[in-house]
């Protein structure tokens, strides 16, 4: 079963990659940074690969890799500097006018996205960029379903309010 599930992961892994590095950018706000949480993750995925339970979403449980090792980079971070233990709750070049301005705007709106609190940045990434059930968003995440829809809906009030300011 361990070179099936290592064969299963390998074989998809390369297609979820630049998923993973959006999720992994989300987290770190850093595209460097991003890059080392996808090798990692895909590391620890192929070392791990007896605990893949075959038929389950493999980027559920490669998402799920990756939140653990940043969380556990922040808290390593964090003891290093004397600041204590982490609470995980607490380029757009083209041609064209029409190209041009679509880039404006979605340079405008991945900057508020970017602007919200990091529960809920997260949160948004996993269910409306990456397509998550509220479910299985809430199982990456490792809290509540309410808790997402929670998150989901203040993010939406602050974005609400971010475009009617017109900031």
């Amino acid at each position: 079963m361990t070179a099936r599930s290592y064969d299963v992961i390998a074989g998809e892994l390369p297609a979820l990659l630049p998923r993973l590095w959006r999720y992994g950018l989300v987290l770190a706000r850093d595209p460097v940074a991003a890059e080392d949480l996808v090798q990692a993750t895909c590391v620890r995925a192929l070392e791990r690969s007896s605990q893949f339970t075959a038929g389950t979403r493999l980027d559920r449980w490669l998402f799920s890799i990756l939140r653990s090792i940043w969380l556990n980079q922040l808290r390593a971070q964090r003891i290093r500097t004397g600041q204590g233990l982490v609470d995980p709750e607490n380029v757009l070049v083209t041609d064209g006018v029409e190209e041009i301005e679509t880039n404006i705007f979605a340079g405008q709106v991945l900057e508020r996205v970017m602007a919200l609190p990091e529960t809920q940045r997260e949160t948004l990434l996993l269910v409306y960029v990456e397509g998550l059930t509220y479910q299985e968003a809430a199982d990456v995440l490792n809290v509540p379903i309410g808790t997402v829809m929670s998150r989901l809906a203040s993010a939406r009030m602050k974005l609400s309010a971010l475009a009617g300011s017109g900031a």
